[in-house]
């Protein structure tokens, strides 16, 4: 029992399966009862109705699972987390399990390489192997019978897990320092003597001390000449049918197409505005004008531009 760390007063948790010795389990209790006397408790769970029991979590201080001789254990991953739940925070749990050496068994048992990863994905932390032996030729004929294997490369790995310090859904409050933030810099204070310096009002200037400069004389012959109006115009100005002035036109399109806008002679759209009012239409610009021979220039006051 010593191997096993078993001490006085603890809480301890012996799990068997159905083809355990019954004379075993009974010797193996007894010796853990002594070992931890009348303040500890020793309870007897079977594996397959471990699942089904009333303990409470965080219940004992060590758990043993197959380490009765004649066991041949398969722990499923449910009843690695049960075995988590029931063990102390900081507790001790000790298996003993069937694996194989194949790798990529498709079968019941774990390879001997999973069987750790499957104690951490319960929960258990400190993983590390104590033991490993391969099984008898009765053994392994018994597992192959009762799990439906082939496989002949079986092995008997005892194992130890421990729960790690805390309780699965505790929570711990954090204790976080932060920084402090630096004091601002105060900025220094400004120098009189200094801020003169750099003060300059029209009291300090004495005009006659001072030659102030024309700006025209700052101007070449060339600046003072006046630009052509025609170099003014954008190229799309000179462009055939895009006779169009720009917004806020300044190379004098817009006036030379307002003026020929004005001076551009009406024409007829019915043809018979010279032969007087009679042929006439209502909005016709001659209206009130005498007849005039076709194809003679007839001017326009602007009232009547506007009326029409």
């Amino acid at each position: 029992m010593a191997e096993h760390g078993i001490s006085r007063g603890q809480q301890v948790a012996v799990v068997w399966d159905s083809h355990s010795s019954t004379e075993e389990l009974q010797s193996l209790v007894q010796n853990i009862q002594a070992i931890v006397g009348a303040e500890g408790r020793v309870s007897v769970e079977n594996i397959d109705q471990l699942l089904q029991s009333s303990h409470k979590e965080s219940s004992f201080d060590v758990v043993l699972s197959g380490l009765v001789p004649g066991s041949s254990t398969v722990h499923s991953a449910e009843v690695l987390a049960e075995i988590a739940r029931i063990v102390k925070p900081g507790g001790r749990i000790l298996l003993k399990e069937v694996v194989t050496t194949e790798t990529g068994n498709n079968s019941r048992l774990k390879s001997i390489s999973k069987l750790p990863t499957a104690l951490k994905l319960s929960g258990l932390v400190e993983i590390k192997e104590l033991q490993k032996e391969p099984l008898t030729s009765e053994q392994t004929q018994s597992v192959q019978e009762r799990l439906g294997l082939q496989c002949n490369d079986l092995l008997s790995v005892q194992i130890e897990g421990k729960k790690p310090k805390f309780e699965v859904g505790s929570s711990h409050q954090l204790k976080l320092s932060f920084a402090k933030k630096p004091a601002p810099v105060e900025k220094p204070a400004l120098d009189s003597t200094a801020a003169k310096l750099w003060t300059l009002s029209a009291n300090d200037m004495n005009d006659e001390d001072m030659d102030l400069l024309d700006s025209d004389e700052l101007l070449d012959p060339e600046d003072l000449k006046k630009p052509d109006p025609a170099s003014l115009k954008a190229p799309t100005c000179k462009e055939s049918g895009k006779r169009k002035a720009c917004k806020n036109c300044t190379c004098g399109l817009a006036e030379e197409l307002e003026q020929e806008k004005k001076s551009q002679q009406p024409k007829s759209a019915c043809g018979n505005c010279y032969l007087g009012d009679a042929f006439r239409c209502a909005s016709c610009p001659y209206l009130g004008m005498p007849a005039f021979k076709p194809g003679e220039k007839i001017l326009l006051n602007e009232n009547n531009l506007h009326d029409a």
